[in-house]
């Protein structure tokens, strides 16, 4: 990745969807957003503040209405190869293997499966499913098939990662164990993340940075760094300074607050 360009950034973006009266409701923005190469960024808002719909923008399942969405300075147009998403529901096909899911991407990319078996194998491994490749959906585990999820979106080896609220389905003790492990492989693969969840104990635990965003059309209303040392525990959470960072969010979140952020400027190859 190019160091001196993002490797997202958004600029004046908005998205707005039609009504059965013909008006327009707008759900997003304008915001604008950069986030360097390898950093791990979470998003926090009120439901409806269009958090899943800058997700999709950023995943090219979506065009914005207005402003511009980009990839390393290149405007995004659609799905890419290089970057990775996973939901809150896995998604797995229950008549194929853990194995067969998790390679699901290669084989819709019509690349050869054996070149990808070995990568699967070692990533099945690194998030605790080694093992479970001959098994079907129905025998996972929640975290488990959340797990199965993850490594399908890096199967293809992707820069970029985006989760939009992957454990928001899971037991708090699940959800505690499974943000360890995506640290884990966070530090392993050096992926760059965008982090969608509710949880702003959550979004402080896992990120470098929080965007907190406002009610509909959602908008930016405060940047917060971060700061824990890492690597991080789950016994940091009960720690003053853990919990100062949550406070302040949560006020964030509170009073709408708008605090000024300088942002970097992007380059879009058009």
């Amino acid at each position: 990745m190019n160091a001196t360009v993002p490797a997202i950034a958004v600029s004046n973006l908005e998205m707005a969807y039609p009504t059965q009266d013909g008006a327009a409701l707008r759900a997003l923005g304008p915001i604008d957003l950069a986030i360097s190469a390898h950093e791990f960024v979470s998003v926090v808002g009120p439901s409806g503040c269009g958090k899943s719909t800058l997700l999709k923008i950023l995943a090219g399942l979506v065009r914005p209405t207005a402003g511009v969405a980009a990839i390393e300075g290149e405007e995004i147009r659609g799905p890419r190869t290089d970057i990775g998403v996973v939901f809150q529901s896995p998604v797995l096909l229950p008549w194929k293997t853990v194995l067969d899911n998790v390679l699901l991407p290669i084989k819709v990319r019509r690349k050869p499966l054996s070149s990808f078996r070995d990568r699967a194998m070692d990533l099945l491994t690194l998030v605790g499913l080694d093992g479970f490749a001959t098994r079907y959906p129905h025998e996972l585990s929640g975290g488990m098939q959340q797990r199965a999820g993850i490594v399908r979106a890096l199967i293809g080896d992707p820069g970029i990662l985006l989760m939009d609220e992957p454990f928001g389905a899971l037991d708090a003790i699940t959800r505690d164990q499974l943000n360890v492990e995506l640290l884990d492989i966070w530090a392993k693969t050096r992926k760059t993340v965008l982090f969608i969840t509710h949880g702003i104990s959550e979004a402080v635990f896992l990120s470098d940075r929080v965007i907190v965003m406002g009610a509909r059309p959602g908008h930016i209303i405060e940047e917060c760094l971060v700061g824990l040392p890492r690597p991080r525990h789950v016994a940091q959470i009960a720690l003053p300074p853990f919990g100062e960072l949550v406070a302040q969010i949560r006020l964030a979140l509170e009073r709408g607050a708008s605090v000024p952020v300088s942002r970097p400027r992007m380059t879009v190859k058009r």
